[in-house]
């Protein structure tokens, strides 16, 4: 206890060694979850912190002083270290103990109830980084636990936002230096924040009519503007630093993921590359047969400056939304039953249990039945037609995940150019029926050899009964290299990146985490591709949600018709439907 309370560590080197500590004892695990615990953690990170963010502890002169950084860095580790030593402790007591499976998930669950508020709290005082990475924590149903996936599912749309003024200063100064322009010049309107995130927030606004026209722009008078939060630059390389010694101390493996994150979030700090990724897009798009299908918004490219970018408003709501809507709607306005169906749903797919529904027979009708837990619920003169409803809603749902999943594959296959960060927040039900795709603000691009290198790879796992040692030629091809050369890893590799996650849930293990340290102790890979990273997390972010929305992907299955056609260098995509791997 001791030991705990007076820690003041003069490196992150002893630091680490106190988080890789393997005895414990309950009086450790009590005292770890202490308010002097956290202020010992905070205590090491501040003598650790000019050996975790050298640069920013030499000048401290990126928008944000020194004092800030460190300050972040503190209320970080205050938090968060108790939280990974509680995890850590109490996983080694469970080993020393041989806990049986039930205990152990019992503890776990307790564990994630208690810390899954904490982590949130955190990410939204600290905002920045912390932000963008729950965003995607919170779109992986199948990878985190649901208590932080239903946490943190809060920062896809309701991060409080800055002070409207404060963003309309920022629009005003930008307009003045970029383009000489007066704000009441330009805007008739500037309204309240319609959602906020890690980088910046967006604004409704109503351009005069003399500027719905400027530079060639025909998306409307109703534009929404996405400001720069002031100094988030800077944040984000810090934070950057403070997360990755996360990774070394709790996250194995994770570190060389956040770094190409890194590399490519970095690029959204002007939104003029956004404005640009934007018409690409839009022009690729409108080549391809989805053109009538969904939308994507027209940027105002003489308004976009490095901290502003002003763009067409999609009228809408997000599409998980719109299917909870259509759900209430068949249950006769329950809304609270319809996110207890969907709920329960999801944690069937986390657990990896759907399948059986099939097996045995059951309709989703029988299954709410179930959840309501009383039959009387639904008249037995109504379950005809609502029966035929939840048909219409679960095909609905299909379907829009297939043409999301074509779309990409097309943006990725094809055009070698895909939004990086397709989650749930970025995808709307519009008004007039079609998808609405937001937010291009991490658009890679494939180099022609890259893509087709990723084709093979696809292509082969698409292909059912297809030879281990074919689908380990292929990553090989690509740029994959693992200690041994076994084939059966690597193609179970393939399978995790690009493919889907039952192989995973067959073996029993809870998280792709947990999978990849059980295929890395038999041969681990030693290089991934760059190209690899962020196509591998577009389909982590499809499959998570697919689980979202009640729906088990295969995305190997989904993109294989158009890893073909890119094989063959064809320019287009078949016409026909493709297959979505349910």
């Amino acid at each position: 206890k001791n030991t705990a309370l007076n820690m003041s560590l003069s490196s992150c080197k002893s630091f680490a060694k106190f988080m890789s500590i393997n005895v414990v004892s309950k009086t450790c695990l009590t005292v770890i979850r202490s308010k002097p615990a956290g202020i010992a953690c905070a205590t090491a990170a501040a003598s650790a912190y000019p050996y975790l963010c050298p640069k920013a502890h030499a000048s401290g002169k990126r928008g944000r002083s020194n004092a800030e950084n460190i300050k972040r860095a503190l209320v970080f580790w205050r938090h968060i270290g108790p939280i990974v030593v509680h995890y850590r402790f109490t996983q080694v007591w469970m080993n020393m103990n041989e806990s049986p499976p039930e205990v152990r998930k019992r503890t776990w669950e307790k564990l994630h109830g208690i810390h899954a508020p904490t982590g949130l709290s955190v990410i939204l005082k600290l905002r920045g980084l912390y932000v963008k990475i729950g965003q995607v924590l919170s779109a992986r149903a199948d990878f985190m636990p649901l208590q932080y996936v239903n946490c943190f599912m809060t920062l896809q749309d309701s991060v409080p936002p800055w002070p409207t003024k404060e963003a309309e200063n920022i629009v005003r100064e930008e307009l003045q230096m970029s383009q000489g322009l007066n704000f009441d010049d330009v805007f008739e309107s500037f309204g309240e924040a319609l959602g906020s995130a890690s980088i910046g927030q967006v604004h409704r606004a109503v351009l005069k009519p003399q500027y719905s026209n400027i530079g060639g722009y025909s998306g409307g008078r109703n534009v929404a503007i996405k400001v720069m939060h002031a100094g988030v630059e800077d944040r984000f390389l810090n934070d950057f630093k403070v997360f990755r010694w996360l990774c070394r101390v709790a996250l194995p493996g994770w570190e060389p993921i956040l770094l190409e994150l890194q590399k490519q979030m970095m690029t959204e700090f002007d939104y003029k590359n956004e404005a640009e990724s934007l018409k690409t897009i839009r022009l690729n798009m409108a080549r391809s047969p989805y053109t009538d299908k969904i939308r994507i918004p027209e940027p105002a490219t003489s308004l976009c400056s490095k901290n502003m970018l002003v763009m067409e408003m999609l009228e809408g709501k997000k599409l998980a939304v719109a299917i909870e809507d259509r759900l209430s709607r068949i249950l006769n306005g329950n809304k609270d039953l319809a996110r207890k169906v969907l709920k329960t749903k999801q944690q069937a797919l986390f657990r990896g249990d759907d399948s059986g529904r099939r097996k045995e027979k059951k309709t989703l009708f029988h299954e709410i039945n179930q959840i309501v837990g009383d039959e009387t619920n639904i008249r037995a003169t109504q379950k005809i037609i609502k029966t035929l409803q939840l048909i219409s809603l679960a095909k609905y749902t299909r379907d829009r995940l297939s043409l999301l999943l074509d779309v990409h594959g097309h943006q990725i296959f094809l055009d070698g150019c895909f939004n990086g960060d397709p989650h749930p927040g970025n995808i709307l039900e519009l008004d007039c029926g079609r998808l609405g795709l937001i937010d291009y603000g991490q658009v890679r691009r494939l180099g022609k050899r890259d893509r087709l290198a990723l084709s093979g790879v696809v292509a082969a796992l698409g292909k059912d009964g297809t030879p281990q040692s074919e689908i380990a030629d292929s990553m090989r091809e690509f740029g994959f290299e693992s200690r041994d050369n076994n084939d059966e890893i690597i193609a179970k590799n393939a399978e995790l990146y690009f493919g889907s996650d039952a192989a995973r849930i067959k073996l029993g293990y809870a998280t792709p985490q947990m999978y990849l340290q059980y295929l890395n102790g038999i041969d681990p890979i030693i290089h991934v591709p760059d190209a690899a990273v962020f196509v591998a997390r577009t389909s982590f972010l499809f499959r998570g949600m697919g689980s979202l929305l009640q729906q088990q992907l295969c995305t190997a299955k989904s993109w294989s018709k158009m890893a073909e056609l890119a094989l063959k260098e064809e320019c287009t995509p078949a016409q026909e439907p493709y297959r979505l791997g349910l």
